[in-house]
């Protein structure tokens, strides 16, 4: 797939897991979960001294078994890093900072670089080295309000903000209607989950209902 394939794909799937677990098999086992509740966008993260073995191992997985599934690495900070998961299979790059040579690597490889930033500067900065979908992170610490005010001068660019999403529709309704395009939601979304038939459940109406909100919203 295309960087904008993956994008595309991201807008039209806008709940991205975000997930790090040290046993394979247990990683193996949440995105399985996950792409029987309707998921579509799974980011693995680079958080662990084994994380690249584990991610492999998810590769193979999506190769096999979900073929739908776009898998992609956060938690990267440099571009020998991107270059290594990329080959190993990762569809999308995302950083919790924003760096010129990471960047390079993703259109080196068209693969959807998805950087980190928080203030204005910040995101204007990502979006003139290319960046097509911007990580708002930590969101917890600016609120949804903050995607509104944003919204004023940057009506146009692509938000992806991770930190502070609940897996409710409550909480995915709030920063939507602030104007967020894309949400990741990480441990919230995990917890006391021990098996994948619970993460499928939990996951499933999250996912229904963002995918009718896509669905109205293109109908306008």
């Amino acid at each position: 797939m295309s960087s904008q394939e993956v994008i595309a794909r991201t807008l039209a799937a806008p709940l991205v897991p975000v997930f790090f677990h040290a046993d394979a098999a247990y990683a193996q086992s949440i995105v399985r979960g996950c792409y029987a509740g309707g998921v579509r966008v799974f980011e693995f993260t680079n958080r662990g001294a084994n994380a690249f073995e584990v991610f492999q191992e998810l590769a193979k997985l999506v190769a096999d078994d979900c073929p739908d599934l776009v898998l992609g690495i956060g938690t990267i900070y440099t571009a020998a890093d991107a270059e290594r998961f990329i080959a190993a299979g990762a569809a999308f790059i995302v950083q919790p900072v924003t760096t010129a040579d990471v960047a390079a690597a993703c259109q080196r490889h068209d693969v959807a670089w998805l950087p980190g930033a928080m203030t204005p500067n910040e995101i204007y900065a990502a979006t003139q080295l290319g960046a097509q979908l911007v990580k708002i992170f930590p969101g917890n610490l600016v609120g949804p309000d903050y995607v509104k005010a944003l919204r004023g001068p940057m009506p146009n660019v692509k938000l992806m903000v991770t930190g502070g999403v609940e897996p409710t529709e409550a909480s995915l309704t709030e920063w939507f209607g602030a104007g967020v395009n894309v949400v990741g939601v990480g441990s919230q979304l995990f917890k006391g989950a021990s098996d994948a038939a619970t993460i499928t459940a939990r996951v499933a109406p999250l996912m229904q209902f963002l995918q009718q909100k896509v669905a109205n919203a293109a109908k306008k």
